[in-house]
């Protein structure tokens, strides 16, 4: 490896693990867990997944997008459990690799995607903002976000001998800090993360006022608390319901790695990703973790792109960041449990507001109202269920909208005064399901004058649209009727390339728009 190329992957690598290290700490009290279980996500998501990882950059580590699902299954079932359900989900994840089925996950639909992220982000804000004032989140996401009110009056009206305010504070100057840091940070030290720079300053005014927060709990034996699973007691936790969670994460997480793996790509000119050596490494990170006792991961895009735009060449930087991690927290365990927990909150407040990107509902506007539609069903649905209902739903609504669009055919019709000229406008599919429809309103047109069929807007026909539309054609003119087939130079633009071809080969007589 040439001398530049470490030094690059070197200081990326530093750069990443300050990005990390809160955002591991808080992410494991978001999801109900020890900060602990988070650290060592991170640590086996740099050293071995990074080793094996088949997107070279990307970064892998605890995710804020698992995080309300992991407290959901904590709560309901344990740390214990969440272990056994974590190591399920990384062989779903290696099974589907072996089948190759790595490429399948990025067919979802954005619109899905985008409201399962702005869901999670909700999810994330609701539970997070109670933890900032050190107060307990809710027992769901509804009560979350009616309770927020509630949370902002115990800030500012703290009942006696309660410390409500000191932690909103705490947390408030930990955002603001962020949002400074993002718009006036020097150019020099535009790489140091926000994040990073506002924990510590929280942490320091923390220690200065001996402020009576509530702190990160870490042992100092860091590496003798890893509580690994008993495997011989797999085979009576392995019940249905946990195989189904399991299922759910290495779903989710699979979703989250490889799209964050296609924007990865994105960013650089080197090798892109293999995206089923991606998923296997990922599944074997996420069986180690789950053996561990160890938080979910996923290839997290915040980390990856800190890693390229840091100028990372190699795996080698997402590795040392993982070493990183390790030597700090088996080292020096005594400077995490000054951190206020209430600022890594505040950490995770602001990363579920950014996942709320009204960016994304722009972008799907560009579409038509159906893909905002399935976008905010997806959001609905999560918040007001779970996460995993809220995706089917999503799913749903995006194989409800193919299936339309594949069957929805309509006809217009514009008659010019006395009859001198009719214009029928065919849209959607034309298919043998609607040849009653196509049949009878063809039947129903008059003699008079000339008759243009529009092709333009017609997304797809099959054989028997083709044979009932050239029929008719050609009975109307030998009847004396002055029939028109017409396109245009947009309808080279469909799909569907070979639709003028086929047009040609029913013996359908095709003229350009307005021709005759």
């Amino acid at each position: 490896m040439r001398f530049d190329t470490l030094k690059q992957d070197l200081l990326a690598s530093v750069v990443v693990f300050l990005v990390a290290l809160p955002l591991c700490m808080g992410i494991a009290i978001a999801s109900g867990a020890p900060p602990a279980a988070g650290l060592i996500t991170g640590i086996v998501g740099g050293i071995l997944v990074g080793a094996f990882s088949g997107c070279p950059l990307q970064v892998s580590g605890p995710a804020a997008g698992l995080a309300v699902l992991v407290y959901e299954i904590v709560q309901a079932h344990g740390l214990k459990t969440l272990g056994v359900v974590v190591a399920v989900g990384g062989i779903f994840q290696i099974g589907a690799a072996l089948l190759r089925a790595g490429r399948v996950f990025r067919s979802i639909s954005p619109s899905v995607i985008y409201g399962m992220l702005a869901g999670i982000g909700v999810l994330i804000v609701g539970a997070q903002f109670h933890v900032m004032i050190d107060d307990k989140p809710r027992a769901n996401g509804l009560q979350n976000l009616m309770g927020i009110p509630v949370s902002i009056a115990k800030a500012l009206f703290p009942p006696d001998g309660a410390t409500h305010h000191f932690a909103a504070w705490l947390g408030i100057g930990t955002i603001t800090v962020i949002v400074l840091w993002s718009k006036f940070a020097p150019a020099k030290l535009k790489w140091v993360p926000g994040a990073l720079i506002a924990v510590a300053l929280a942490t320091a005014a923390n220690a200065f006022f001996q402020l009576p927060v509530r702190k990160v709990d870490i042992a100092d034996g860091f590496l003798g608390s890893i509580q690994f699973l008993d495997i011989t007691t797999l085979p009576g936790l392995l019940t249905p319901e946990v195989i189904l969670l399991g299922a759910t994460v290495a779903f989710v997480a699979s979703a989250e790695t490889l799209l964050s793996a296609a924007a990865v790509d994105q960013m650089h000119n080197g090798p892109k990703a293999d995206y089923n050596r991606e998923l296997l490494s990922q599944g074997v990170g996420n069986t180690l973790c789950g053996l561990m006792g160890a938080l979910p991961m996923t290839g997290v895009i915040v980390r990856s792109a800190a890693n390229v735009t840091a100028g990372a060449k190699t795996r080698l930087s997402a590795m040392l960041h993982g070493v990183w991690l390790l030597v700090l927290v088996a080292s020096i365990p005594w400077l995490l449990r000054m951190v206020p927990t209430a600022s890594l909150a505040a950490v995770l407040v602001y990363t579920g507001f950014k996942l709320v990107n009204v960016q994304n509902v722009k972008r799907l506007l560009r579409y038509g109202g159906a893909p905002v539609v399935i976008y905010a069903a997806t959001l609905i649905g999560i918040i007001t269920t779970d996460l995993l209902k809220g995706i089917m739903i999503g799913l749903a609504l995006s194989v409800f909208k193919v299936v339309y669009a594949r069957t929805h055919f309509g006809m217009r019709i514009v008659t010019q005064p006395h009859n001198t000229r009719t214009d029928v406008y065919l849209e959607g599919a034309a298919t043998f399901l609607r040849l009653p429809i196509l049949g009878d309103k063809l039947e129903a047109l008059s003699f008079e004058g000339e008759t243009h069929i529009h092709l333009i807007d017609l997304d797809y026909v099959d054989d028997a649209a083709l044979d009932a539309l050239s029929s008719w054609q050609h009975q109307r003119n030998e009847k004396g009727g002055k029939v028109f087939v017409e396109w245009d130079e947009a309808l080279k633009l469909y799909r569907d390339k070979n639709l003028l071809g086929k047009y040609q080969q029913a013996n359908i007589q095709v003229s350009a728009a307005g021709g005759h």
